[in-house]
């Protein structure tokens, strides 16, 4: 039996969870999240545990065992917590600013990116060079960040860009470090 999937996802007080032919919706202060999952996985809710078993042990099901409880249990995450995504812009000049919903960030080009955040999704700025992703959804969570992050990745010369928080860049020495181990 796969080791995370065995495991039972805890269901505090205040979540409902409602179960339909494999399609799983869940409830909290936070916000709903609905998924529909492989019909050769058994999700059972009883005593405010969820607990995953599987119909034959055969490769792919051995997979999805473990995968079903893990996406159960950032859902359980998700509307009771949420989920939060922090990010970093580094340079001269850089600096986002919140202009409604939308997300304007001044990043080197000749122009100012506008961004607008998925469904599901609020952008949040803690001073000019950070930003915060918070959502339900774990996925759409890092599929923002991601999005954000691919605007202007790290520079690898300078490091100069989007990074998430506490992300290491590594730095090239560039040319000058070239000529330096010629002997010239």
């Amino acid at each position: 039996m796969s080791r995370i999937g065995r495991l039972p996802v805890m269901v505090p007080s205040g979540v409902t969870v409602n179960i339909k032919n494999n399609l799983v919706s869940v409830k909290g202060p936070k916000g709903e999240i609905s998924q529909s999952f492989d019909t050769g996985m058994t999700i059972k809710f009883e005593e405010s545990k969820l607990t995953v078993s599987r119909a034959n042990d055969s490769k792919q099901a051995k997979a999805l065992h473990g995968l079903t409880r893990a996406l159960l249990n950032n859902m359980v995450i998700g509307v009771t917590k949420g989920w939060e995504k922090s990010l970093e812009i580094v340079g001269v000049g850089f600096r986002a600013e919140k202009a409604g919903e939308k997300l304007s960030m001044r990043l080197g080009f000749s122009h100012a990116v506008e961004v607008s955040p998925l469904p599901g999704v609020t952008l949040n700025i803690d001073g000019p060079t950070k930003i915060k992703v918070a959502g339900v959804n774990k996925e759409v969570v890092g599929e923002m960040a991601a999005e954000l992050r691919g605007i202007r990745p790290p520079d690898a010369y300078k490091g100069k860009g989007i990074r998430y928080a506490g992300e290491s860049v590594r730095i090239k020495a560039g040319k000058a470090g070239k000529a330096v181990g010629k002997g010239k």
